[in-house]
């Protein structure tokens, strides 16, 4: 299903009301670039529910919760192109959505536009206070509102997977009743794309902090790394390699150097739990004498037994295994 589909069928419930001024004449087809395909799609939408654009002051719409933009990480930097775009047009071209807050401590809430309202509010407090936010006002409930919200920020490339997976956990359980599949077929995805995003929200912080932004983590990384985490051993291996990586990044970043990308954070995390690095090794002897086997012990104390007992009586191999278990006890209640 098209973007401009699935625009029309989330607002599709919304009921109409009679415009205020005349349908403006259908203008020349715009070259199909990036700002005119959402141009097109949300001017169809306008048109859907006829709703005539309004404007407002950012500081008269509170921030919607259920939008998978973190809001607090927007900034002049990673927003200048678009800050110059606006101030050139003397405004935003795409309307930003809105919706009533009656008896709220604002007016309106932001439903989609989070970059358009950051913007406008910084040109407002930088010299620029007559620039107004052009809006579309809707009658939409949270379901509603996400679903809109989440066909804007797919087009998207500064929202990274792991927040797209931490906004679907909290509305599969909040709008969907907890079923995947539900949630789905109503964002017209496939079930597997979602899971893998929501699955992304159970790496640890650890791990993410080896990436050098959260960008950099992508949710197929989290069919590799699941597995591993989930396994006592490995997970002590991943962390230790986490935390050699992040200090990495960190001094990268203090040199001014490239950091290190997001496939070589995958690879040397994965590579860490199949790497033993030093390893001791030493016989296991029967008391007879008799050699029976090997114990290695590699970094993460972790001892491996390779036995092969030949005639002796099981009472023969405890003997012989009781001073290595024994030993390693001891070195474990000092570690303490």
């Amino acid at each position: 299903m098209s973007r401009r589909s699935l625009i029309g069928e989330a607002l599709a419930s919304v009921p109409s009301e009679p415009s205020a001024t005349p349908a403006p004449e259908t203008p020349a087809t715009p070259r199909p670039n990036f700002t005119n395909k959402r141009l097109e799609a949300f001017g169809e939408a306008a048109r859907i529910v006829k709703r005539p654009t309004i404007r407002l002051k950012p500081a008269e719409c509170s921030i919607w919760p259920g939008n998978a933009r973190d809001y607090s990480m927007l900034d002049e930097f990673r927003l200048r192109s678009l800050i110059d775009s606006i101030l050139a047009e003397g405004g935003n071209r795409v309307p930003a959505v809105v919706r009533r807050t009656p008896g709220g401590p604002l007016p309106y809430e932001l439903v989609t536009g989070t970059r358009r309202h950051w913007a406008i509010s910084w040109l407002n407090t930088n010299h620029y206070p007559d620039i107004d936010l052009i809006a579309i006002i809707e009658d939409l409930d949270d379901e509603a509102a996400f679903r809109l919200a989440d066909i804007e920020n797919r087009e998207r490339e500064d929202i990274s997977d792991l927040e797209r997976g931490l906004n679907y956990k909290a509305a599969v359980d909040s709008y969907y009743g907890g079923v995947q599949l539900r949630m789905a077929e109503r964002l017209k995805i496939s079930k597997s794309q979602l899971s893998r995003y929501i699955a992304l929200t159970e790496i640890p912080p650890f791990i993410v902090s080896a990436f050098h932004s959260p960008m950099d983590l992508q949710a197929k990384y989290a069919e590799k790394l699941l597995p591993l985490l989930r396994d006592g051993s490995a997970r002590a291996k991943l962390e230790a390699a986490a935390d050699q990586i992040a200090a990495e990044q960190s001094f990268r970043r203090s040199g001014d150097e490239q950091p290190i990308t997001g496939p070589e954070v995958l690879s040397r995390l994965v590579q860490s739990t199949t790497t033993k690095g030093r390893v001791q090794r030493a016989t296991i002897v029967a008391p007879r004498g008799d050699a029976i086997g090997q114990v290695e012990k590699d970094q993460q104390k972790v001892l491996t037994l390779s036995l092969s007992p030949s005639n002796l009586t099981v009472d023969e191999i405890l003997e012989a295994l009781r001073p290595v278990i024994e030993q390693a006890k001891m070195r474990s209640t000092r570690r303490r």
